[in-house]
């Protein structure tokens, strides 16, 4: 019975010894020292201070607005895709479609083209990168005649400008 009561004695006790301590120094976490000014020296004082906090709040800078005036036509033609006529290749039809973009010729697709005959098909096959290459440098239709596709030539030109006249600003 009486290590019971010491050991409650001395449980008490060190309850009351943690609360003392606590109340001592209630919010160790925001505690800052005050300093003692003396003439010799600076001494810190045994007693915390504690630190003031104030809330604030953080608003976003305003993002300025701006507006941009629309853009100037760059080129000679308006976007768009634009078909052009169908134009007679002899041994077929050439029919190219024109993709404009930022006022210039961008691509010309080849929706129709002689494939019948496999001559026919390997001179197209050879005449058709060397057309769109020039005219997309050119960007008008005003392209040379690739040798041995002669008629494949000329419908392209045709069908190309009608293309063009379309897209024309």
């Amino acid at each position: 019975m009486k290590k019971f009561i010491l050991s409650i004695f001395v449980m008490v006790s060190f309850g009351f010894y943690v609360i003392w301590q606590n109340v001592g120094n209630s919010s160790n976490n925001f505690l800052a020292p005050t300093p003692v000014v003396s003439s010799n020296n600076i001494k810190k004082s045994s007693k915390p201070k504690l630190a003031t906090i104030i809330p604030t709040t953080i608003l976003p800078k305003p993002i300025p607005v701006v507006i941009l005036p629309p853009p100037k036509k760059t080129g000679i033609y308006n976007d768009g895709e634009y078909i052009g006529n169908s134009a007679d290749a002899y041994y077929g039809s050439i029919q190219v479609k024109a993709v404009i973009s930022n006022g210039q010729l961008a691509d010309v697709v080849f929706l129709d083209y002689p494939q019948d005959r496999g001559t026919s098909v390997r001179i197209n096959n050879q005449a058709m990168p060397i057309l769109k290459s020039e005219a997309i440098q050119t960007q008008n239709s005003n392209v040379n005649t690739v040798s041995g596709a002669t008629d494949s030539s000329g419908a392209f030109r045709e069908s190309l400008a009608s293309a063009l006249s379309q897209a024309k600003a």
